[in-house]
């Protein structure tokens, strides 16, 4: 059975999709990064000592934490560690 013009180059470029799918990615998404799945990371988390800890905040005061935590050298999360233990500790 014959195929139509259009039959075949839709055939050719599911082809093509396949391929492109299937091809390798780049190494900064490959092995080479350090990519850890979220229930290790967890378990690597917990060992620490450390739990995820999730609150609502104001757009404003988000960008200078993020601005301080850059700058910080336990980054955001030792940032956000000290501000709150200073902060607990006035009360």
């Amino acid at each position: 059975m014959t195929m139509k013009a259009t039959d075949l180059a839709k055939s050719r470029g599911l082809k093509i999709n396949n391929k492109l799918g299937a091809a390798a990615n780049p190494a900064r998404f490959g092995a080479a990064s350090q990519v850890v799945d979220k229930r290790e990371q967890r378990e690597q988390e917990r060992a620490l000592g450390v739990v995820p800890f999730a609150c609502k905040l104001p757009i404003a005061l988000v960008k200078q934490l993020q601005e301080r935590g850059a700058a910080h050298e336990g980054g955001l999360n030792g940032l956000m560690a000290e501000l709150v233990s200073q902060a607990l500790a006035e009360k």
